[in-house]
């Protein structure tokens, strides 16, 4: 029983260095194109950068007509927290708008 359990810690071994090896390898290979990736992925994440801010002001249009709604109908109830509720969504429409001109100023884009 003792052989078995040595022999398949063995070749377990073996398989876990083996693994390794290739391991660095595909590594040590794959590190001079390092900086082509950087730069390709750069690439890719500014061709997607223009439309991401212009989502974020669609959102942020969107939530402002939803917000307008909610507090037209709530004004209209006569409900107290009215201004509560303005604050709220006019203050998440104001974020993502900033955020998205922040955003664009700072990557320079």
């Amino acid at each position: 029983m003792k052989q078995c359990n040595r022999t398949s810690w063995a070749k377990a071994l073996k398989t876990c260095a083996l693994a390794a090896i290739l391991a660095s390898i595909s590594f040590i290979a794959s590190a001079q194109d390092g900086n082509a990736g950087i730069q390709q992925a750069n690439t890719q994440v500014r061709s997607y950068f223009e439309s991401g801010t212009n989502l974020m002001y669609a959102i942020g249009a969107i939530l402002g007509l939803i917000g307008a709604v909610k507090v037209y109908s709530k004004w209209n109830a006569g409900d107290q927290d009215t201004s509560k509720v303005a604050a709220a969504w006019f203050g998440s429409c104001i974020f993502l708008v900033v955020v998205a001109t922040i955003i664009k100023s700072f990557f320079g884009l």
